[in-house]
């Protein structure tokens, strides 16, 4: 399936059905009253949030999107069939903007919620609803209401328990392989991530989702590389795990690119609770890695850990501390 994560649709809910003007025809009845129905009102557009959809792709072929209308009242005081509503559905995390990008109207955050975007028109008014003592006979009746219309984006925005972070090529993609099911694309050369990856982790009886975000580089917040167009991503991630290759020449410097990165993006991405790893020791000798780490100590003094993916070194320990 294809990732897509922004999308512009049209929704136009349906017209309510018009009232009539009618009255009773019956046999040895002479001057029968009137009878008119209301028109039934128009079905609504309605948003849909689901668990299991990670991507707006049903959007990108069909951005135009109607309910049905409401049927016309009937003789005998009949109302009209109303039209029915129009379900969307989106995947969970979605966010909806007014056509400006900048005005939130609704944001996803639980399965099965639901937003009505348009709402169907109210029905008409049979001539019935306007007989009074001195007009027993009206031929009054009133058209159905438009439905409302509206353009909105949709915009996704990946719920995770714990958001992959890191450089390209750092491993990112191979950590979230060996520790789910899921399967990226694995390649040794930067940007073989090109959309979020999503897998569980079922470990310790605990069930943890896990989101591969493409690699970051500096200058990501301003869209450089692929930039902030998956930094967002980052926003509803619980947790983070920071993987650094050591094999990189200065370990500090890595760290801190990509923490500014987050710190430019949002203040909000630097608060979260985050697990720094090394990747890769295995292409060291033991000098040259104890070297590296001492170094990094004296700069970082929480607890951090060095595994080797290729060797499943260590995997379990980082996997039980997320």
């Amino acid at each position: 399936m294809k990732f897509l994560d922004q999308a512009k649709i049209f929704v136009k809910a349906g017209d309510g059905g018009n009232g009539i003007a009618s009255f009773r025809r019956e046999k040895f009845i002479e001057y029968g009253g009137p009878n008119g129905g209301d028109g039934g009102d128009g079905g609504s557009v309605i948003l849909k949030a689901v668990n299991g959809l990670n991507t707006l792709i049903d959007f990108r072929f069909a951005q135009h999107f109607k309910s049905e209308n409401g049927d016309k009242g009937g003789s005998n005081n009949k109302t009209g069939h109303g039209g029915k509503d129009l379900y969307l559905r989106v995947p969970l995390g979605t966010q909806v903007y007014a056509e400006d990008k900048k005005t939130l109207i609704y944001d996803f955050t639980k399965e099965n919620e639901e937003f009505i975007l348009a709402k169907g028109g109210k029905g008409g008014v049979g001539n019935t609803k306007f007989k009074s003592s001195t007009n027993r006979a009206p031929r009054k009746f009133t058209k159905g209401k438009s439905g409302e219309e509206i353009s909105v984006w949709l915009e996704l925005k990946i719920i995770a328990d714990v958001g992959l972070i890191g450089f390209p090529n750092a491993g990112k993609s191979s950590f979230l392989t060996i520790s789910t099911k899921a399967r990226p694309k694995i390649a040794d050369y930067p940007f073989t991530t090109l959309k979020p990856n999503l897998g569980v982790v079922q470990f310790d009886d605990k069930e943890i989702v896990m989101a591969d975000i493409p690699g970051l580089i500096e200058g990501a917040h301003k869209g450089i590389g692929l930039g902030d167009k998956f930094l967002k991503h980052v926003e509803r991630c619980k947790s983070l795990l920071h993987i650094i290759d050591i094999n990189e020449d200065d370990l500090i410097n890595k760290y801190k690119i990509i923490r500014e990165e987050l710190s430019q993006y949002s203040e909000k991405l630097t608060k979260k609770k985050e697990i720094v790893v090394f990747n890769k020791i295995d292409l060291l000798t033991e000098e040259e890695k104890n070297n590296k780490i001492k170094e990094f100590k004296k700069f970082y003094k929480k607890k951090f850990f060095q595994i080797s993916i290729l060797k499943k070194q260590n995997i379990k320990e980082v996997l039980r501390s997320l």
